[in-house]
């Protein structure tokens, strides 16, 4: 009988051909394409040691300028350039014939001074008996006695003029003023330094051992501390704190710095704070102004989640998984997240234990999808209609 009435259709002409023939050809619509296989995981607690990654710069932990401190011209440098020094080697010599002149003016200037200082104690011890026996006035006396306290005056004025010229002496031998390494100088033999201007003449930078500067977001060092005082996160304060760094080339340093400073302040124009580690260098791998990866070991997370990175789906509002519900959907679940530990995800907030993400298919899964799992009975076996 169907297939006469698809015959009469045919005939008249009431109904374009290929619609009839599918509504002749099946008795209903195609079945629904069966739920994406996929694989889940589901979320356990457990103690994961939680570290941030920030970008960091190498610092020099003592820098010191080497100036000039007299006037005059560079004789000789002394030293190599690129050179280690102990505090203390000489690095210069300015000419030192004009400070040697001063120096020698100067004590033949003590020395005159001390001779009228002598002359005037003498007058003095002379006097004394004599005003006693009132075979002198008292005036005269009083004048020996003020003569002589300016001889001892002009005697002390003296001695610091010669000091002074021979601190300027001691100066034209211009000396390293701490260990470390000397960079390239910055005048020749034959320059012209001055003091009143303070020329610089090289510097010298500490390698061993160095800073590294660093800085967090103050909203992030406030959930830390949040964390901590919780009891969520647990460590041993800022002075314990461990860190690690990632060279340019992807290395990593092999020597642990530890965190020695931690500023009290917040820049307000990038609302962080900075912190700064300490770490030895003795072969010198570590440079000033060298760009680093420092890698702060927080602690540990008591109650902390890892996921593997392939379960992840990255967006310009953020991070998220698909968590599967007891009814076997895959619901879009916002997550944040913290540091990648290997291939897998530190998650701070969005997830508890005993839920389900999607691990392996999430390119499969739309939102509110139903799911098969990979390995359940319903997976192996799937049902079909009949």
């Amino acid at each position: 009988m169907r297939f006469r009435f698809c015959e009469k259709l045919i005939g008249l002409g009431l109904l374009p051909v290929l619609a009839v023939l599918a509504a002749c050809g099946g008795e209903g619509a195609p079945p629904s394409p069966p739920p994406p296989e996929v694989d889940v995981m589901t979320i356990r607690a457990a103690s994961v040691s939680y570290t941030i990654e920030l970008p960091a710069r190498v610092q020099a932990k003592r820098t010191a300028e080497v100036r000039a401190r007299v006037d005059g011209i560079v004789e000789r440098r002394l030293y190599v350039e690129g050179s280690d020094l102990k505090a203390g080697t000489p690095m210069f010599i300015i000419d030192p014939q004009e400070m040697r002149a001063a120096y020698n003016a100067a004590r033949a200037a003590l020395a005159r001074a001390e001779s009228v200082l002598a002359n005037a104690r003498q007058d003095v011890e002379r006097y004394r008996p004599l005003v006693k026996r009132e075979a002198i006035s008292k005036q005269e006396y009083d004048a020996a006695t003020a003569r002589a306290a300016q001889a001892a005056a002009d005697v002390e004025s003296a001695r610091a003029q010669a000091d002074r010229a021979a601190l300027d002496l001691n100066y034209a031998r211009v000396t390293a003023p701490i260990s470390g390494r000397a960079g390239r100088a910055q005048v020749t033999e034959g320059a012209l330094v001055s003091a009143s201007q303070a020329t610089l003449l090289a510097t010298i930078e500490q390698l061993d051992p160095v800073y590294v500067n660093f800085s967090q977001s103050n909203a992030e060092l406030l959930r830390l501390r949040r964390a901590v005082d919780s009891g969520a996160l647990q460590s041993g304060g800022v002075n314990r704190i461990q860190v690690h760094l990632v060279l340019d080339d992807g290395s990593e340093y092999p020597l642990p710095g530890r965190v020695d400073f931690l500023d009290m302040a917040v820049d307000p124009s990038t609302g962080s704070v900075s912190l700064r580690a300490e770490f030895p260098n003795p072969r010198n791998i570590l440079l000033p102004g060298q760009f680093v990866r420092a890698q702060v070991d927080i602690g540990s997370l008591r109650e902390g989640i890892l996921i593997p990175q392939i379960a992840v789906k990255m967006a310009d509002s953020g991070a998220s998984v698909f968590v599967v519900d007891k009814k076997g959907h895959a619901v879009p679940r916002s997550i944040r997240l913290g540091e990648m530990q290997g291939d897998k995800w530190v998650v701070l907030e969005g997830l508890r234990p005993g839920e389900k993400i999607v691990t392996n298919g999430v390119q499969k899964v739309m939102a509110g999808q139903p799911v098969r799992v990979a390995g359940s009975p319903s997976a192996r076996a799937p049902q079909t209609k009949r």
